[in-house]
C-alpha cells in the first residue's frame, strides 16, 4: 500500500471509531453501566455542594464512596448546570440523563485525544521515520472493552486518557537520555497525580518506574532516580489529600466497599484458576452469565471480547429493551472463538518485545506493567472474592492493560510490514476479518434514546 493508501484508510479507521462512538451514546443510557446507581449517587452528593465547596460521599451516599473524584467533575458540573437552568420538581432525577450524556460525549472525546497521542507514542518510539497510524487503527478498533467502557459514568476513561500523556512524555524522556527539564518532570507529575485521581487502578501503572531504576544504564541513572523521584513528588503533592482523606475517614488509604479476607490462594475455588471441560465448552458456545461460575479468566476473556455481563446487550432491570438476547450467546461464542488468534497475537507481542528491544528503557516499563498490573488485578479478585459470581471480575476495571497490550502488538506489527515479512498480510487481513464480524459486540443494543 502507498502511504497515501495507508492515511486513506486510517482516516476510515478514526471515522469508525467516532461513529461507533456517537451510536453507543445514542443507544446507551449509562445508569445501565456497572454500579451505575452507584456512580450517579456520587455524582449527586458531590454536585449538591459545588462550586463552593467540596464534599466527598461517605458509605451512605454511595457504595463507590471509595473512588476519586477526578471521573466525576464533568457529570457533577453538568448538573450543576442542570439543575440552575431547569424548572423542575425533581431536579436530582430529571439531570441525570442530561449529565449522562455530557459525561458519554466528553469521554468519547478524551478516548480519540488519547489514540491520537497513543500513534505519536508509537510513531517516537521509531524516531517519527515510519508510518505508523494504520497497524495500531486496525488493532484498537477490536478492542470492544474500550467501547463499553467511554459510555460509562467511571473513571477508567481517565486513566486511558492520561496513561497515554504517560507513556508519551516517559518515551521523549528516554529518548533525551532523562535529562532533567524542570518543565517536563512538572508534566510527567502532573499526569501521575491525575491518574491517582481519577481511579485507584492506576497504581498498577506507578511501581515499573521504580523497577526500572535497578536496570537502567549506569550513565543515565542518576538522572532518571531524580527525574523519577522529583516527578512522583508532583504527583504526590497533587493527589495525596485525597488518600489522607480515605485514611482518616476509613483507616485505609485503599478503602473498599469490603473488607478484605487476607490473601490466600484457597480464598477461591479451583475453577477460578483452572476451569473444567464443560466451563472451556461454554467459552465458545455461551459466553454469557451466569455461566462461569467466578471463573478468572473465562470471565476476563468473554468480557474483553464480548459482553459477558450484559450490560451492553441486556441487564436483569432491562430485559424486556435489549433485543436479540435469545441469539446473542450464541453470537459471542462465535466472537470469542474467532478473537482467539488476535488474542495470541497480541500475547505474543508482548513476548516478543522485549527480545527486540533489549536495550529500551519504554519497552520495559511496558512489560513490567503489564505483568504487575494483572497480578495486581487477581491479588485484588482473590483478596475480595466476589463468591459465587465473581462480580467484580470486569474486563473495564482492567483496561489499562489491554491497551498497554497494543503497544507491543502494533509496534511488532509495523516490523512485519517493513521487513516486507510474509505474515504481514495475512495478519492484516485476519484482523479486518474479526473487526467485521465482531462488528456488532462494539454496539450497544437497546433502542434508539430508550
Amino acid at each position: 500500500m502507498t502511504e497515501r493508501n495507508v492515511n486513506k484508510l486510517s482516516l476510515v479507521l478514526i471515522a469508525i471509531i467516532l461513529i461507533v462512538g456517537i451510536y453507543n451514546i445514542m443507544h446507551y443510557d449509562s445508569i445501565e453501566g456497572y454500579d451505575a446507581e452507584s456512580h450517579y449517587n456520587y455524582v449527586d452528593h458531590f454536585s449538591r455542594y459545588l462550586p463552593y465547596e467540596i464534599n466527598l460521599p461517605d458509605r451512605e451516599n454511595s457504595r463507590e464512596f471509595f473512588n476519586p473524584p477526578l471521573g466525576y467533575i464533568v457529570p457533577s458540573a453538568a448538573q450543576v448546570v442542570c439543575r440552575n437552568v431547569l424548572n423542575s420538581a425533581t431536579l436530582l432525577k430529571d439531570c441525570r440523563p442530561i449529565y449522562g450524556t455530557v459525561t458519554q460525549v466528553v469521554q468519547l472525546i478524551l478516548y480519540l485525544l488519547s489514540i491520537y497521542i497513543n500513534i505519536k507514542t508509537i510513531s517516537l518510539f521509531f524516531d517519527n521515520k515510519k508510518n505508523i497510524k494504520f497497524e495500531y487503527l486496525i488493532l484498537v478498533v477490536l478492542m470492544a472493552v474500550n467501547y463499553k467502557t467511554i459510555v460509562q459514568l467511571r473513571g477508567e476513561p481517565y486513566i486511558l486518557f492520561f496513561m497515554s500523556f504517560l507513556l508519551y512524555l516517559f518515551l521523549q524522556a528516554e529518548k533525551d537520555n532523562f535529562e532533567l527539564d524542570k518543565i517536563r518532570i512538572l508534566y510527567f507529575g502532573l499526569i501521575i497525580g491525575f491518574l491517582a485521581l481519577s481511579r485507584q487502578w492506576a497504581f498498577l501503572l506507578f511501581p515499573a518506574f521504580f523497577i526500572l531504576i535497578f536496570y537502567i544504564k549506569k550513565k543515565q541513572k542518576n538522572n532518571y532516580i531524580r527525574f523519577i523521584f522529583s516527578s512522583f513528588l508532583i504527583g504526590f503533592l497533587l493527589s495525596s489529600w485525597y488518600y489522607f482523606s480515605l485514611l482518616i475517614r476509613y483507616g485505609s488509604f485503599t478503602a473498599f466497599n469490603k473488607e478484605p479476607i487476607g490473601f490466600s490462594f484457597s480464598n477461591q475455588p479451583f475453577n477460578f484458576y483452572v476451569p473444567n471441560s464443560s466451563d472451556i465448552n461454554l467459552l465458545f458456545s455461551k459466553p454469557i452469565r451466569p455461566n462461569f461460575s467466578n471463573q478468572f479468566i473465562s470471565i476476563f476473556y468473554s468480557d474483553f471480547w464480548g459482553d459477558y455481563w450484559g450490560y451492553f446487550s441486556f441487564t436483569s432491570r432491562r430485559l424486556e429493551l435489549g433485543r436479540n438476547q435469545l441469539l446473542i450467546g450464541d453470537y459471542l461464542a462465535r466472537v470469542n472463538l474467532v478473537s482467539l488468534l488476535a488474542t495470541f497475537f497480541l500475547i505474543f507481542c508482548f513476548f516478543n518485545f522485549r527480545k527486540h528491544h533489549k536495550d529500551s528503557v519504554f519497552s520495559r516499563y511496558i512489560s513490567f506493567s503489564v505483568i504487575i498490573t494483572f497480578f495486581g488485578y487477581l491479588w485484588f479478585l482473590i483478596s475480595y472474592p466476589d463468591l459465587p459470581t465473581g462480580d467484580t471480575n470486569k474486563a473495564t476495571y482492567m483496561v489499562q492493560f489491554f491497551n498497554l497490550l497494543l503497544v507491543p502488538a502494533s509496534i511488532k506489527l509495523v516490523m512485519l510490514r517493513e521487513a516486507k515479512h510474509v505474515l504481514y498480510k495475512p495478519i492484516v487481513f485476519y484482523l479486518i476479518f474479526t473487526f467485521f464480524h465482531n462488528f456488532s459486540s462494539y454496539l450497544s443494543h437497546f433502542p434508539f434514546r430508550f
